[in-house]
């Protein structure tokens, strides 16, 4: 089997993050049928997963906020893995960025237009809604901390959100797409990328343009680069391939880890 090349840029992380016990990757849902349940707050569709009473104690006032990729809350995969975190400990809220109507399981079906939808779900119409969501967790559910993980579409947000004034306490973002310069450069919390080896958004020209940005940011980082995955992988991988079921999990628990740390 492949293994998975890990291509670590830190900066400003301590050596004591090295030490962190590895999470068990058994806790990431791969199938199944998702246990937390959707909910409507601040005229948002949430779905919210929460973790046991035991595991709930060591994290009473974090959150993480889980932001999809286009394909939101009805992909199976989103909501396993959002009840994935709420395994490792952490309230886990997915919000709806697409009022009900997120792109189609397959966005190379014809008459489906990808760059129309984007257009459509810009920043101008989904920042409000993930600002919404923040509020609920912060004003009405009393947490404290919060750590905002993004994938594909959603990691571009999660970028976004750490900010100065944006609400959100550390980020993770698995093969970000349209993340622009400014957007990077912008940031005053930490952050840390998953990327696949093979991504037409995000090629090895862009993380290395990312990985400068991120030292220009001066706020901790770190770049993970897993071989043998593809865009997406850290959502819908083929784990019935043993490299990318590796690296997808290996991607969660790099958001775990990270979150452990700093919130």
């Amino acid at each position: 089997m492949r293994s998975v090349a890990l291509l670590v840029a830190f900066a400003g992380l301590p050596a004591a993050l090295a030490a962190c016990p590895v999470e068990d990757a058994s806790i990431v849902a791969h199938t199944g049928t998702p246990v937390g349940k959707e909910e409507v707050h601040n005229n948002i569709t949430m779905y919210i997963s929460q973790p046991d009473a035991e595991r709930r104690k060591d994290k009473p006032d974090t959150a993480v906020l889980y932001l999809t990729d286009v394909f939101g809350l009805p992909l199976l995969e989103n909501k396993l893995l959002a009840d994935s975190f709420a395994r490792a400990g952490f309230l886990t809220v997915a919000p709806d960025l697409f009022a009900g109507d997120p792109a189609l399981g397959d966005i190379n079906v014809p008459g489906f237009n990808t760059s129309a939808f984007i257009a459509a779900h810009g920043p101008e119409v989904t920042d409000p809604i993930i600002a919404s969501t923040i509020s609920y967790l912060r004003n009405e559910l009393g947490i404290k901390k919060i750590g905002v993980t993004g994938y594909c579409y959603g990691g571009r947000y999660a970028f976004r959100f750490i900010a100065p004034g944006k609400g959100a306490d550390a980020a993770y973002a698995a093969h970000p797409s349209l993340l622009e310069n400014g957007e990077i450069l912008a940031i005053k919390k930490p952050a840390a990328i998953g990327a696949a080896e093979n991504d037409g958004m995000m090629n090895a020209a862009r993380r290395a343009e990312i990985e400068s940005l991120l030292a220009s940011a001066k706020q901790p980082y770190q770049v993970n680069l897993y071989s043998g995955t593809s865009h997406g992988f850290g959502v819908r991988a083929n784990v019935s391939d043993k490299v990318q079921k590796f690296g997808k999990e290996g991607a969660f628990l790099q958001a775990v880890r990270w979150f452990d740390y700093y919130l």
